[in-house]
């Protein structure tokens, strides 16, 4: 669902603004320092009019006072004001990189603990996008409003009880327009949450083209699809611009049509008060402080009128964002713990069936994985295999039958627990952006003895020795300053490193050449017998050597053996073997 979905209506939006402040509370020590320190620059607003009061209603008199006190009191009443702003703003800021922080350790842990169901929706530029980019926009453009409220509305409101206090008739009669100015600003904000639902849609959108054409760089070169993608780029960013500038163009009419009904208001009181003071024969000093202090307040109330504008964006990309937190996490109903396994697995007339899908991925599948022996899962595309996996790690829920690990039912046992039991290479290499021994030892404690092993066993350590600052050496990116080889191979190294009982390599060495594959599959060799290994590959040269071979099909067993056996029986394994032969 897109932010444009459902247009928001005010009360989504309040919802939306006190789902923000609860970021905001724990901080709110620095808030209210702030509002402390803007009361305290506003109550030296007033003191301007008195000033020009006393001066032009006194200072004419040689007698009254000191020339020089002039200038000492107008600096210091501008420097009292000056650092009362500083205060402010300083521990607003304050306030507002804490909250940032807060939002977004929350926002990661709602992607961290989101079921795997969400990742097929959420693409990678959303989520950046989400978690870095939005807290630090939605509270940048909130603290924008609240140093407005504070820096404009308290002097505002001071101004306004100065000019009750100097003529409470002429000062109520200037209130007058305070209803038909509410009525603009109210319309303009309705149109602007219509338009900036559509617009924050849009960048979202264009975000995730650049992210694509980042990742598939290699495909859209080989594809020769510059024009293409530019083409591509070009529409959604014109979309962008369009959506943009009628936000603009919408949030423009508030001031001019504020400062015009403004403009109306000022014009009646000043006539009024300069009629006034001909009938009363009220001085100058009174009336030129009279005007001045209600120029000041205007001024104040025409910035406030440009408050719709920040609060609305914010809280739209504030209400797009929580999609992310709101996102479901991924349900873990077990309640047992498991330290070490043995790593006997059995499945059980297992079913699964993905949304949407004509067929299930897995149909009554029931076989057996010993601990200790290494297994094989072979067939072709669709039959299965990973399916299997995926159950196995607990990224989904059969819809039938049970899956034991050492007898004892995966459902029972807390993800952690389940996940310990297995280091996993996937067909999918991810590498993260750090160095060598960081992805190898990845989230486990490093270790140079057992970091040089799993490198050696990869088939790596040769290349690493090469590296400018050997194992130390960044990778970049996804691992793009390595060849496929040396990404997938780092990957192995990995999983290799992980103290777990269970290793799975699902098509783990399809590119590597076939001196590295012989090493890798050399060193899996002499953990045989102490680690259960499940591998899963369509090259039938890799899985010669293992205890079991079971040949899936669209969700079913065909037929399960060793390489010899499988060859004697003559089925479809000897078949699959034959084809590639050929």
């Amino acid at each position: 669902m897109t932010a444009a979905d459902n247009v928001p209506a005010t009360p989504d939006l309040r919802s939306t603004a006190r789902r923000v402040l609860r970021f905001v509370k724990p901080h709110r020590t620095g808030l209210v320092w702030t509002i402390l320190a803007y009361i305290a620059a506003a109550c030296t607003e007033p003191l301007i009019p008195q000033l020009i009061k006393t001066a032009f209603g006194e200072g004419f008199s040689s007698q009254a006072f000191a020339i020089w006190w002039v200038p000492v009191v107008l600096i210091g009443l501008f420097a009292l004001r000056g650092l009362f702003g500083f205060l402010g703003q300083y521990m607003l800021n304050q306030t507002l990189t804490r909250s940032v922080m807060d939002m977004r350790r929350a926002l990661l842990d709602a992607l961290l603990k989101a079921d795997a169901s969400a990742y097929t929706s959420l693409q990678p530029g959303t989520a950046v996008t989400k978690v870095v980019n939005d807290p630090q926009q939605i509270l940048t453009l909130l603290s924008g409003t609240v140093v407005s409220i504070l820096r404009d509305g308290l002097p505002a409101v001071a101004m306004l009880g100065y000019l009750l206090y100097l003529n409470w008739q002429l000062t109520l009669l200037s209130m007058i327009t305070t209803p038909l100015m509410a009525f603009v600003v109210k319309k303009v904000n309705r149109r602007v949450q219509q338009i900036g639902a559509r617009n924050y849609d849009a960048q979202l959108e264009l975000v995730n083209k650049v992210d694509d054409i980042t990742r598939a760089w290699r495909v859209v070169r080989s594809f020769d699809a510059g024009d293409y993608e530019r083409q591509r780029f070009a529409e959604i960013a014109l979309k962008v611009q369009r959506s943009a500038l009628k936000v603009s163009a919408t949030n423009a009419l508030t001031q001019p049509m504020s400062q015009l009904i403004a403009s109306i208001g000022l014009s009646v009181i000043v006539s009024l008060a300069l009629l006034q003071a001909r009938q009363t024969q009220t001085g100058v000093g009174e009336f030129a402080a009279f005007v001045t202090a209600l120029l000041l307040m205007t001024s104040r109330l025409r910035h406030l009128s440009d408050l719709a504008q920040p609060i609305t964006n914010a809280l739209i990309t504030a209400r797009g964002c929580f999609t992310l937190l709101d996102t479901p996490a991924e349900p873990d109903l077990g309640t047992q713990d498991l330290a070490l396994a043995r790593g006997e697995l059995e499945l059980q007339d297992v079913k699964l069936q993905y949304p949407a899908a004509e067929k299930p991925a897995l149909d009554g599948l029931s076989l057996t994985i010993r601990a200790g022996q290494t297994t094989a899962l072979v067939g072709a595309s669709g039959a299965g295999k990973s399916s299997v996996i995926h159950l196995l790690l607990g990224f989904g829920r059969p819809d039938g039958g049970r899956i034991l690990l050492d007898g004892l039912d995966i459902q029972d046992l807390r993800h952690a627990a389940l996940r310990r039991q297995f280091a996993v290479v996937s067909q999918d290499i991810v590498l993260f952006d750090a160095s060598v021994a960081d992805n190898v030892a990845y989230a486990q404690p490093r270790d140079a003895a057992r970091l040089e092993q799993a490198l050696r066993a990869a088939h790596l350590w040769d290349f690493v020795q090469t590296l400018p600052q050997g194992m130390e050496t960044p990778i970049g990116a996804n691992g793009s300053k390595l060849s496929g080889g040396q990404r997938q191979r780092i990957a192995i190294a990995r999983a290799l490193y992980k103290e777990a009982p269970i290793w799975v390599f699902d098509e783990a060495t399809s590119a590597l050449d076939t001196e590295s594959e012989r090493a890798v599959q050399q060193a899996l060799e002499q953990w045989q017998g102490k680690k259960t290994l499940i591998l899963i590959a369509h090259r039938l040269s890799t899985v010669r050597a293992a205890d079991c071979i079971h040949v899936l099909s669209q969700g079913r067993l065909l037929e399960s053996g060793s390489h010899a056996e499988l060859l004697t029986r003559d089925g479809a394994y000897a078949a699959m073997v034959r084809a590639q032969h050929d």
